[in-house]
């Protein structure tokens, strides 16, 4: 079992498996043991093996990490190494507590098989992975709290032919953003839907979901739910393949993403724009760099007035390829508004 990690707006654990839940045909028989199944030598064991990783994770043992680790991750362990970098002084002086664990068995499967799904417990929880080798495979989804960054730790082992528990991945994910869990945003995204206010609760139904799922690989009643919740309202005006324009100022505005971030510790609307050559060309200025980002900023608020509920501010950058020209930070209340713009949906053009 051979994961990479990546960097990213959580830790990626990617396997040759991009973890799809969705039902399809010619998956593989397969069988799930969840924790209240497991006998008391299986559980001691996955939880001792889960448990020295995380120890070594608050300690920054790098090397004992890879010692645990299945051929393939030992023999490429950078990525590994930076995770756990990224993760020791989050749960440094944690509290570590097992939340749930899984043990799949997977040794029926055929080599190069297509997915395999888990149906696990009751109310049923599903696994799902593509192509995923024979063998028997175990995961423990741990809790890091006590701290101001609580997270979840999701660890993947893999069993080996002399019957040990190795380390094959691991994810880590935030438990809470700008202070609140998972659940807060969730209630909070329905009451925003309730009003109306889309754009609200769309981020905070996408923050709910990075917050209460562990892996991306995991379909349960309730993520499944919070996710048909989240469709039920996606505005239609949210860049993607083509960006959100709009007229402000006597100004075209392409912005190209919109998202959410905590870099400033309040919860912030994290926007990117793509300039023109004129617009670029005003950039060099630091005051019409300024008039120019803030315009972007005044004009969101114009087209969706409920934003400053959610959100302590707005964040602006603008891009050029991969480099950022200009970017701004401004709190809800310091950014100034007036006629509404003309909204163009992504993929129309603006008269």
């Amino acid at each position: 079992m051979f994961f990479h990690f990546a960097r990213g707006r959580n830790l990626v654990v990617a396997f040759f498996l991009a973890c799809l839940w969705k039902f399809v045909p010619a998956a593989h028989a397969t069988s799930c043991t969840t924790q209240s199944q497991m006998t008391p030598a299986e559980r001691d064991s996955f939880s001792r093996t889960a448990e020295a990783v995380l120890a070594d994770v608050q300690s920054g043992n790098a090397e004992n990490i890879r010692a645990m680790a299945v051929p393939a991750v030992a023999a490429d362990f950078k990525g590994m190494s930076d995770s756990v970098a990224h993760l020791k002084p989050l749960v440094q002086t944690a509290t570590i507590t097992i939340d749930s664990l899984y043990i799949l068995d997977a040794t029926g499967n055929p080599p190069g098989g297509s997915r395999s799904d888990f149906y696990c417990g009751s109310p049923v929880v599903v696994w799902s992975f593509p192509s995923l080798p024979p063998g028997a495979y175990a995961v423990a989804i741990v809790h890091a709290t006590g701290t101001p960054h609580p997270q979840q730790v999701t660890v993947i082992l893999s069993k080996s032919t002399d019957n040990r528990w190795l380390l094959a991945g691991m994810v880590d994910r935030p438990m809470t953003s700008a202070g609140h869990d998972g659940l807060w945003y969730w209630v909070s995204a329905r009451k925003y839907a309730k009003s109306k206010a889309n754009w609200d609760a769309w981020f905070y139904y996408r923050l709910a979901t990075d917050l209460l799922d562990p892996l991306n690989s995991l379909s349960s009643p309730n993520l499944s739910k919070l996710q048909q919740e989240a469709d039920q309202i996606r505005p239609q005006d949210l860049p993607g393949t083509a960006p959100m324009t709009f007229n402000a100022d006597g100004e075209l505005f392409a912005v190209t993403a919109v998202d959410t971030t905590t870099a400033l510790g309040a919860l912030d609307l994290d926007v990117h724009y793509k300039p023109d050559a004129t617009q670029a060309a005003q950039l060099q200025d630091p005051t019409g760099a300024r008039k120019q980002v803030t315009a972007v900023m005044s004009g969101l608020l114009r087209m969706h007035p409920e934003l400053p509920k959610a959100f302590h501010g707005i964040w602006v950058h603008a891009d050029q390829g991969t480099a950022s020209l200009f970017a701004l930070e401004l709190p809800m209340d310091q950014i100034a508004t007036g006629t509404p713009p003309v909204s163009v949906f992504p993929g129309q053009s603006s008269h």
